[in-house]
């Protein structure tokens, strides 16, 4: 799959531009709706809180954001793989940054982009911010001014000072090591490790590797001009001199012969066939140079099959990934309020990663790379998946932080600070991730049946440059071409498959396939033709029927209900059948399923007890074990009445049936989704909040559903059509052109 992941200039900038320009936003995260709201957020009320911390400057940690604000700092001088390109190009990146602080820790961080490469200056401008954070994380700043400006800050500031170019591929590579030295039976102070690059990344590196007990003479590090020796004078500085080794070796290839370790963060193409060759058994290769590797996975098994092989790449097993490091890094450092990210911490980070490494992997991770992962030659470091991170690094570094002196408030309860780290995990980033990991394991080909909307085609372009598998889309070429350029992604046309009955030979056969369907039921072969032919939800799902596509998405463009009756013509997708739709709403952190939302008008209780079972396994194929409420206006027969009566006799046919999912009802939705409220009935038969939603009728689904996207700010997937024997996928009239593609991915994944 590498380069698969196509991204045009036209969809890069249209991220960044909607739904508004950047990537962040700042929200109020206590009451500002009334006049005594304002007087306590500002004048008179504010007075308080900045008296308090004139008179103890501690307690900005508890009045102000201070203690989980983080600032992200360049000067654009190193941007990625892009060079000087200025502090103003560099704030995308800073932007993206940001992001992931706040994506994997709950990190809330701003990004600040000083204009000079004059270290001084920018020594100058983050010391007089230092106030306003509690973590400074430097990124893209070009070496030596790099190692100037972390030094000085880090002895000038009490608050921890991070070059992520540095020290975050450092403490995931020591991760990975480790691992690899473990599985080989190697010792680290045993072994002898060539590095090839002497800029930030390797410096850092070495020096981890060196804190965690390699000898320094058994360390030979190179840069272009060759081996860095004691006594060489080319091309030396200070950083390089302290790592300069008592040796005769003066080239790359005669450092690798006999090697235990490689770390590459140099350029394509570095590691030959004969170095590789040279080196000793179970030699560990970290080929980190990116976007291409200093030797890819398939060159160095071939020659050398006792290899194990990680790279900077998300497409190779053992990818070294700096977001597995500095977000857990900081939450840890910040939840102690220490003084600066040390050795000791880097170094715990590294271990907890690796230990996390040899456990067993959750099934949601394994489900999200459709695959079983195990600790082994080509699982040594963690995915950037697996939701054990958050509340398994921190801790580590943490601790670190408290046996070494640099943290202002040690935890206390360790176990309390282990369960709130959970807590601050967002589950629906976890499963939107994870299905799109899948999806691109599946390599689906996915058919997007209305290709004269514009949203479809937008969808369709992105799936395919995503790598996720191949778009076909159903439509006239002309109308496909015209809207395409229209958009400003012209050039895509060439990469789609654009299908039609005009352009396929299959078309007898499709009518052959829909005339055996319907001939009983009053269609004669002109009625088969009109919809074979004319017809694009049935042509496309004939497509589908047939095998010329793996999954199907439609209905962006008409009601639901009227595509679920084509769709019908060519499949079984019948209340009758055990067709049943559900909607995920992803709302606060919290993913809640509700059904049927599609099919059943008004089911009795043992449909209800089938749209429960259907519901349960399309929670799990989210990822989600499923608690399931059947929900009504009374709770658990009070009050009487008798619409809420196939509510409360539904869970009773689940128990006949002896089902393996938890399940209880009748209850109002508070009830069900409140553990405060759902603790005033102890013989509840749920261990926790519903996850799954069993409603009434159609309608009072419709109403949530819709109630909840407009006031709730809910995202809305669905309705995740189960139980039709192939995958298909309905959008709605309303549905972007991410809903669509999200859509599509759960069609790959085969949700439902």
């Amino acid at each position: 799959m590498a380069g698969s992941n196509k991204i045009t200039r036209e969809e890069a900038l249209a991220y960044h531009l909607e739904p508004a320009p950047g990537k962040l936003t700042v929200n109020a995260s206590t009451p500002m709706s009334t006049q005594r709201d304002l007087s306590l957020a500002y004048s008179p009320g504010v007075a308080v809180p900045c008296e308090a911390i004139a008179e103890n400057p501690e307690t900005a940690y508890d009045y102000t954001t201070k203690g989980n604000l983080v600032a992200v700092v360049s000067n654009g001088s190193a941007v990625l793989g892009l060079g000087n390109l200025g502090a103003l190009a560099s704030k995308p990146v800073m932007e993206g940054k940001s992001v992931l602080f706040k994506r994997f820790a709950d990190v809330n961080s701003i990004d600040i982009e000083l204009d000079t490469e004059d270290p001084d200056a920018i020594i100058q401008a983050v010391k007089l911010m230092g106030p306003t954070f509690g973590g400074i994380n430097l990124e893209d700043i070009k070496a030596p001014e790099c190692f100037i400006i972390e030094q000085r800050l880090k002895e000038e500031m009490d608050i921890p000072v991070f070059h992520d170019d540095q020290h975050g591929t450092a403490v995931i590579t020591a991760a990975g090591l480790l691992n690899a030295l473990h599985i080989t039976g190697k010792k680290i102070e045993d072994c002898r490790i060539v590095l090839n690059g002497a800029g930030a990344a390797g410096i850092a590196c070495i020096e981890l590797v060196k804190a965690m007990g390699a000898k320094h003479d058994n360390c030979i590090v190179c840069d272009t001009k060759g081996v860095i020796y004691q006594g060489r004078t080319e091309g030396m500085n200070q950083w390089k001199s302290a790592h300069a080794a008592r040796t005769d070796l003066r080239t790359l290839t005669e450092a690798m012969n006999g090697a235990d370790v490689f770390l590459g963060v140099s350029v394509k193409g570095a590691v030959t066939a004969e170095m590789l060759e040279s080196m000793a058994d179970d030699p560990v290769i970290f080929a980190m140079a990116n976007p291409d590797p200093e030797i890819t996975p398939e060159e160095a098994h071939a020659i050398r099959p006792d290899a194990i092989v990680a790279t900077g790449r998300s497409d190779y097993p053992n990818q070294v990934n700096n977001v597995l490091g500095f977000p857990y890094l900081f939450r840890g450092a910040l939840d102690i309020r220490a003084r600066a990210i040390n050795d000791e911490m880097k170094i715990a980070c590294a271990q907890a990663l690796a230990e996390l490494a040899r456990e067993d992997v959750p099934d949601e991770v394994a489900l999200a790379y459709g695959r079983k992962l195990s600790f082994g030659r080509d699982y040594i470091i963690p995915t950037p998946f697996d939701p054990r991170l958050i509340h398994t690094v921190p801790p580590a570094v943490a601790r670190a932080g408290m046996d070494t002196g640099v943290a202002r408030k040690p935890i206390v309860d360790m176990p309390g600070y282990e369960q709130s780290l959970r807590a601050r995990m967002d589950p629906t980033a976890s499963m939107l991730q994870g299905m799109f990991a899948r999806a691109k394991g599946t390599q689906a080909r996915m058919i997007f049946a209305e290709g004269d909307d514009i949203r479809v085609l937008r969808a369709a372009v992105t799936y395919q440059r995503s790598g996720l598998g191949k778009a076909l889309v159903v439509g006239r070429e002309d109308d496909v071409r015209e809207r395409l350029e229209l958009a400003g992604i012209g050039d895509a046309f060439r990469e789609l498959e654009i299908v039609n009955a005009r352009n396929t030979r299959h078309l007898e056969s499709y009518k052959e396939l829909l005339y055996n369907r319907l001939q009983r039921k009053g269609y004669d072969r002109t009625d088969v033709h009109r919809l074979a032919a004319r017809d694009r939800h049935v042509f496309s799902a004939l497509m589908l029927a047939q095998g010329h596509g793996d999954g199907l998405v439609t209905g962006a463009t008409r009601k639901s209900a009227h595509v679920l009756g084509l769709i019908n013509t060519v499949f079984d997708a019948t209340a009758e059948d055990g067709a049943v739709g559900v909607t995920a709403l992803l709302v606060k952190g919290r993913i809640v399923l509700i059904a049927d939302t599609l099919v059943h008008e008004w089911p009795s209780q043992t449909d209800l007890a089938d749209i429960a079972t259907r519901a349960a396994g399309t929670a799990r194929s989210l990822g989600l074990e499923p608690r399931v409420a059947f929900v009504s206006f009374s709770t658990f027969g009070y009050p009487v009445s008798e619409r809420a009566t196939k509510m409360h006799q539904a869970p009773q046919v689940l128990d006949a049936r002896g089902v393996d999912f938890e399940y209880d009802g009748e209850m109002t939705v508070d009830v069900a989704l409140d553990p405060d409220i759902m603790e005033q009935y102890p013989f509840c038969r749920l261990s926790g909040p519903a996850n799954v939603l069993v409603v009434p009728a159609r309608h009072s689904a419709s109403i949530s559903v819709k109630l909840m996207q407009q006031l709730g700010d809910a995202t809305v997937i669905g309705p995740i059509l189960s139980g039709v024997g192939k995958p298909i996928q309905l959008c709605s009239a309303t549905s972007t052109a991410n809903d669509i593609l999200n859509m599509a991915v759960l069609a790959a994944c085969k949700v439902g």
